[in-house]
């Protein structure tokens, strides 16, 4: 499950490779480090168009389940979240990479390092296939809580890693009746992905 992510590319490299339209994330600076609950930028339909917008990574969970918001959706059968599948709630996350940690401790720091994984060592743009809401309560830490509404989103993850799906797949999600969208949620063939750094850093290189 990813956790932790990156985006480094400038916002005008997101505009034009997406065809987004109309941008609302201010001066975007590079994010070397994006972890649950941080504002980062998705890309959605906005009618015939597509805007650039800053949203909070995480979704709200199933009510019987509660716990923290939920970054990855695996189960897009369960009625939690049939709901957010329609093309008004399905976006595009742009990422260069992303990060698991090791199944096992480093045998000299005794901790697991974070391996970082991209399409290649130039960390080229690409996306993962999210779904989008609007949530009202608290978000936040619980020390320092953000009441309020807020727009948050997660992104469809299959066994083993994140869905990664190549950019000319990006139209089928964004804008695809569900039954031709779902075929996107599979995993990614051998040699898809690369693993282009390993550490304890837990911000991209």
């Amino acid at each position: 499950m990813c956790n932790l992510y990156s985006i480094t590319t400038n916002q005008e490299a997101i505009r034009a490779l997406f065809r987004v339209v109309n941008r609302y994330v201010g001066n975007l600076p590079p994010m070397p480090g994006v972890f649950p609950d941080y504002p980062a930028p998705i890309i959605r339909n906005a009618g015939a168009e597509r805007e650039l917008v800053l949203m909070r990574w995480g979704m709200p969970p199933p009510p019987r389940t509660g716990g923290p918001p939920v970054t990855n959706i695996r189960n897009t059968s369960s009625p939690h979240w049939r709901g957010w599948l329609k093309p008004e709630n399905r976006c595009l996350v742009p990422f260069n990479s992303f990060a698991e940690y090791a199944p096992e401790p480093n045998p000299e720091t005794k901790k697991k390092d974070v391996v970082w994984f991209a399409i290649n060592d130039d960390r080229p743009l690409t996306c993962f296939a999210g779904i989008w809401t609007e949530f009202n309560g608290d978000r936040g830490t619980k020390s320092k809580p953000v009441p309020g509404q807020h727009l948050v989103y997660g992104f469809l993850t299959t066994q083993p890693n994140a869905v990664v799906e190549p950019i000319q797949s990006a139209n089928v999600w964004i804008r695809a009746p569900w039954d031709e969208a779902k075929t996107l949620q599979r995993q990614l063939a051998d040699g898809a992905l690369m693993i282009v750094a390993r550490g304890a850093d837990k911000a991209a290189a």
